[in-house]
């Protein structure tokens, strides 16, 4: 399983993908520290409305965003790439503290550095309330397993 930033520009699309599935991994381990790694020192991110930049604040907020969405599990596909940028689409599903389910669905443009750190990230992210029946994503928490379906074979 490759690392984040073993991966690095200029991308073809052999190596998108394999970035993009790379992200996916690190971001299901819920380790924030370890997600941290594959970007910047100065890494600037806008996630929804909040505004981010460096691995510190990325660290609290992966932090903070864990607390609040419990049992998450995040799937990502390749949307399109040039030499050091990737455009993902995604979803994610969590619940509340109160055992409320929603799926996320959301956009990221990612542009690199010639060393396969991450140096922007921007995400626009729109939360769905859904019925635990309703889960799509069913695997054991951590990275999704090479035969559980990803986005390309869901159709909502």
């Amino acid at each position: 399983m490759s690392k984040p930033t073993d991966i690095r520009p200029p991308f073809t699309r052999e190596t998108a993908v394999q970035k993009v599935r790379a992200a996916e991994d690190a971001w299901n381990s819920r380790n924030p520290e370890r997600v941290s790694l594959a970007y910047s020192q100065t890494s600037q991110w806008r996630n929804r409305e909040t505004f981010v930049e460096g691995r510190p604040q990325i660290v609290e907020f992966l932090k903070g965003k864990w607390d609040r969405e419990q049992q998450y599990r995040l799937a990502k596909q390749l949307w399109s790439f040039t030499d050091n940028r990737i455009a993902v689409r995604f979803q994610y599903e969590y619940h509340d503290e109160s055992g409320n389910w929603f799926r996320a669905y959301g956009n990221e443009n990612w542009e690199f550095d010639r060393d396969g750190l991450m140096r922007r990230r921007e995400a626009s992210i729109n939360d769905y309330a859904i019925e635990e029946s309703d889960r799509k994503f069913h695997w054991p928490l951590g990275p999704r397993p090479a035969d559980h379906p990803g986005l390309e074979e869901f159709v909502k």
